[in-house]
């Protein structure tokens, strides 16, 4: 069997490297406690997340998923996202962890040749700080926040940023996510796509979405790229 080779490795963060779901519900709750709001607990609040703190913040307020057209004025969605970045800012980010086997498969990937980038939605001012905290800043040859180009996933431009950065044509880098933004941010880029289930899909299986492969948990993802795909020395 041919095998393609792959050699860039185009990580999501949120839900797929770190589990950050109780800082920022913490921050969530924060803002809508200053808003004179009704909070919520943790387990709602890990259903918002995955599509960008603008639309954290939306749910938060409407208090669901699905947010209609009109039902919050822009100059009420600016401030609360305001007060929550202010919230998220003050914390110490001590219970965002990374998930079980991620900092060692990470790691492994590193130092066996792979090229490792970060293409996140969250705001990219809060990125650096967390990556310096678990020791990562090294690891990825390019991140990209949410607001680092004027569009963010699920459309293909950051992943296609990235490979042109990295002088990578698509076919030759993978997409590897949890949510429904980075399959369809990888298939609308034309590369592989890998999806985790472990993280935040709002309930939704990851494997509905079609990704070219799909695992339940970080080694099993490392593993896979050590037996299948070779690096173009």
């Amino acid at each position: 069997m041919t095998v393609d080779i792959k050699q860039l490795l185009i990580f999501d963060f949120d839900g797929t490297l770190i589990d950050s779901v109780p800082d920022l519900a913490d921050a969530t709750n924060a803002m809508l406690t200053t808003l004179g709001k009704e909070t919520y607990p943790i387990s709602t609040i890990r259903n918002w997340i995955g599509n960008g703190s603008r639309m954290l913040v939306e749910r938060a307020l409407a208090g669901k998923v699905e947010v209609l057209e009109g039902e919050l004025t822009v100059e009420e969605a600016n401030y609360a996202e305001h007060l929550f970045f202010e919230a998220y800012k003050n914390l110490s980010g001590s219970k965002t962890v990374a998930y079980p086997d991620v900092d060692s498969g990470l790691k492994k990937l590193k130092a066996a040749g792979f090229t490792l980038a970060l293409v996140t939605n969250k705001p990219i001012r809060f990125v650096p700080k967390i990556l310096q905290s678990f020791g990562w800043q090294d690891l990825f040859s390019e991140v990209l926040g949410g607001d680092s180009l004027s569009t963010k996933k699920p459309d293909p431009a950051p992943l296609l940023h990235v490979c042109k950065a990295l002088n990578v044509t698509p076919e030759q880098a993978v997409m590897i996510g949890d949510s429904r933004n980075d399959i369809l941010a990888g298939q609308n880029a034309n590369m592989d796509t890998f999806g985790l289930s472990y993280g935040y899909n709002y309930g939704q299986d990851i494997r509905e979405l079609n990704p070219t492969e799909a695992f339940d948990d970080f080694a099993a993802l490392v593993e896979y790229f050590f037996k299948n795909y070779t690096i173009d020395s």
